[in-house]
């Protein structure tokens, strides 16, 4: 006995001490803290926590006469509970329930039924739910991020988790905390670039959008016009992180980064700018548009009526099928091209996120003649409500294409590139501002008290026998204020019901109520007559 128990030998005090550690010294992990996600102000959009899993040795339960008491607590069918036994007979673990709320657990716990055990673990909650669902994205039952920002970002979110040892005792219960081995490193926070203000505003408006045109689905996207960075960025349909039951992958989708549409007539504006730098042309150049159809090939292209001759502003103004088809052929189609690839077409945003698509900008040996002049007006590329909104960024700053970003600048704002000229960008913003003028597309985009500009867009779907006729996607590309630029916004409606299916009458107000918020929200000063207000007659029905 004294050599067992005093005399520190192989078959002494060491040999017992280890021996007892080996049946009762265990080694716990201790879980970590994942990052906040907030928004540029600091509003929380992804925080973690503390829940406890009830987890169960099936060895030890199956044993346990009477399971009634504990299925009612749990609020699970005894013959569930006795099916998941069967299932998991011979092993040592197996969960009960996940994420349960504190107290909930400790009443099962307090039950102290035999071989049910709990464990500290953390559950990520979505403060502002289905508003920023897919932009923020979330995670799986073990706390790793699987979509959005959460998977994008989930190295930089997640922590590393801890170890402590305890002493159990013969039931398996921990009896006492020996000490911490490791301790737990929480993730580090993410700050997003968007404004939650801004983020339920644009929520709002594109639901209102969605029951007042019965269309599918849709997406608005809002750029700081200097930096880059994304202020607010909805889609429809939505979901809600918190609760996934009935998710779908559908409702997932950050539409505004992933889908792709033609852009359609948004991209005159570019071709605006193809025209100015080849010297050939002015915003004042006088065209001939008579008899307000023109014929390339076998495709008849057409007005909604004759203009007659009509400067280059007013082309744009009107969303002139014809006097644009006439600029495209006189300017061919490479310089174009062109200028769509040095704003951005056809390339990743370069955010990082997870599925953001670089859409088509096409390059091909041989061009047909109808190719080289739909290209000018915005079918034959596809671009997703991103690229278009970052591609206007650079006319709303005096011609500087900076990078666009998910997160906060905090001022440290790249030089980004010159694609256009500084005094070139300011005469394309004047015709912008045209456009939402008495004899523009989009006088429904227009803010009281607001100069504003923008070019609307309306493209016929492909379908499998080709454009559909009764299909549309309508759009908007909008700048506010255009006598000092805060911000470009984009809508796209997809498949818009009824008779106002044009980017004037779909897409344009909702540009005009999202702008007047986010100016408001802003504090952007007035820089127009409050009289002049947004219009509501009903435009045509396509206003390209």
């Amino acid at each position: 006995m004294l050599s067992l128990q005093v005399l520190d030998t192989d078959r002494g005090r060491s040999f017992l001490q280890n021996q007892g550690d080996l049946r009762a010294v265990r080694t716990a992990e201790i879980p970590a803290y994942r990052g906040v996600i907030a928004d540029r102000r600091g509003e929380p959009l992804a925080v973690s926590t503390p829940v406890i899993s009830l987890w169960a040795d099936p060895r030890v339960l199956a044993a346990v006469p009477e399971l009634a008491p504990l299925a009612a607590a749990l609020d699970m069918p005894l013959a569930e509970l006795r099916q998941r036994l069967e299932r998991y007979a011979g092993k040592r673990f197996m969960y009960l329930q996940r994420h349960l709320v504190p107290a909930a657990a400790r009443e099962v716990l307090a039950m102290r039924t035999p071989g049910v055990y709990g464990e500290r673990e953390y559950q990520r909650y979505y403060p502002a739910g289905e508003v920023a669902g897919q932009l923020v994205g979330f995670t799986n039952v073990d706390g790793a991020g699987i979509a959005g920002l959460e998977l994008a970002y989930d190295e930089w979110l997640k922590g590393v988790p801890g170890k402590k040892q305890y002493i159990k005792d013969l039931h398996g219960d921990a009896v006492r905390d020996i000490g911490v081995l490791e301790p737990a490193r929480p993730g580090r926070d993410l700050r997003l670039s968007i404004d939650l203000r801004l983020q339920y505003l644009h929520h709002q408006e594109l639901q209102r959008a969605m029951a007042m045109t019965g269309a599918n689905a849709g997406s608005i996207v809002t750029l700081d016009a200097h930096t880059g960075e994304v202020l607010a960025m909805v889609n429809h349909p939505v979901y809600n992180p918190n609760s996934r039951r009935d998710m779908s992958p559908d409702q997932t989708r950050n539409r505004a980064m992933t889908d792709v549409y033609e852009p359609g007539s948004t991209m005159k504006t570019l071709t605006l700018v193809a025209a100015l730098e080849s010297g050939r042309f002015s915003t004042e150049t006088l065209i001939d548009t008579s008899p307000g159809t023109i014929a390339v090939g076998r495709k008849l292209l057409r007005d909604p009526r004759n203009y007659g001759q009509i400067s280059v502003s007013e082309i744009i103004q009107r969303s002139s099928q014809v006097g644009v088809t006439r600029i495209a052929q006189e300017l061919g189609h490479e310089p174009i091209r062109e200028v769509f690839r040095r704003f951005g077409l056809g390339q990743p945003p370069g955010t990082g996120f997870p599925g953001e698509s670089s859409g088509l900008l096409p390059s091909r040996n041989r061009w047909s003649n109808i190719e080289k002049v739909t290209l000018a007006f915005g079918y034959g590329l596809t671009a997703t409500p991103l690229q278009v909104a970052h591609a206007y960024s650079a006319l709303a700053n005096g011609g500087v294409l900076q990078p666009v970003s998910l997160l906060a600048k905090d001022g440290a704002v790249s030089e980004g590139r010159q694609v256009v000229a500084q005094d070139l960008a300011r005469e394309v913003l004047a015709v912008l501002h045209r456009v939402t003028g008495e004899n523009g597309t989009a006088r429904r985009a227009r803010v009281p008290g607001y100069q504003v500009g923008g070019k609307t867009g309306t493209v016929h779907k492909v379908g499998p026998q080709g454009y559909n006729e009764d299909r549309y996607v309508a759009l908007f590309a909008g700048v506010a204020p255009v006598s000092d630029p805060r911000f470009v916004t984009v809508v796209v409606i997809n498949e818009p019901q009824g008779e106002e299916y044009g980017g004037g009458a779909a897409a344009a107000p909702v540009f005009s109520r999202v702008a007047q918020g986010t100016l408001r929200l802003l504090n952007v000063v007035p820089d127009a007559p409050a009289d002049i207000a947004a219009v509501t007659p009903a435009a045509a029905k396509v206003s390209g």
